[in-house]
């Protein structure tokens, strides 16, 4: 926190208190008080100064929490609370946390959930591009001409061409498909641009991160202090 503070709704999501979105809500409401002072939008705060949120105080979490959870198809990505399957009423963790990007409703794998916005940020910045592994079961047999076209980067229709990725052919009709970006439903969208259907999309591996076979689908487990040192690059 530098000497001018941090704005007010960056320390209420940093705190685990609420998103940012909800937090200006919030402050609009009037339900925001810092110092006994009704907070404006755009009020920052300095580590001296008493916040108060909807009648209760304010303290920054200090615990980083990281998770490796085996989402199941239907759940989705999202911590609003209006959407009957959000990941995390599905999860019920007690204490604020958010996905680590996202996966469509109706595929299933890894995500990580944090509360450690850096770390998410991090892992989600298109200038680092890390590695995200699918398994896709398909509509068609699987051909070395699509695998060509993969390799070099296709287009889904937006102003650059993906990324190339890397295929392994696993079955006829079953490939692992390794992208470094993260457009929306690109990986359907890239076998559909090759000529091919995704019926089945799994999420197996992020980074360096495998999803276990040990995980069963809608558990989740504490990474290591090993684990997260390697996300952060170390």
């Amino acid at each position: 926190m530098d000497e001018n503070g941090v704005r007010i709704n960056k320390f209420l999501s940093e705190a685990g208190v609420c998103s940012r979105r909800e937090a200006d809500r919030q402050i609009e409401a009037g339900n925001v008080v810092i110092d006994g002072k009704t907070a404006g939008t755009g009020a920052r705060v300095l580590p001296s100064q008493e916040v108060i949120f909807c009648g209760k105080p304010v303290k920054k979490e200090n615990e980083m929490i990281l998770l490796a959870f085996y989402k199941p198809a239907g759940i989705v990505c999202t911590t609003e609370k209006r959407e009957k399957d959000n990941v995390v009423d599905y999860i019920h963790y007690p204490k604020r946390i958010y996905p680590v990007g996202r996966l469509d409703k109706d595929t299933e794998g890894l995500l990580l959930i944090t509360n450690d916005g850096p770390l998410a940020h991090a892992l989600l910045s298109p200038g680092r591009h890390v590695d995200k592994e699918y398994e896709c079961h398909l509509a068609h047999t699987f051909d070395a001409h699509q695998r060509e076209l993969l390799e070099q980067g296709v287009d889904i229709g937006e102003q650059k061409k993906c990324r190339p990725a890397v295929v392994r052919i696993l079955e006829e009709k079953k490939i692992t498909l390794t992208i470094t970006e993260g457009r929306f439903h690109q990986v359907k969208r890239m076998l559909h641009a090759v000529g091919n259907e995704v019926v089945y999309l799994k999420r197996i591996r992020m980074d360096r991160l495998q999803l276990e076979d040990s995980l069963e689908k809608g558990a989740y487990r504490r990474l290591t202090d090993e684990e997260v040192e390697s996300l952060r690059g170390g």
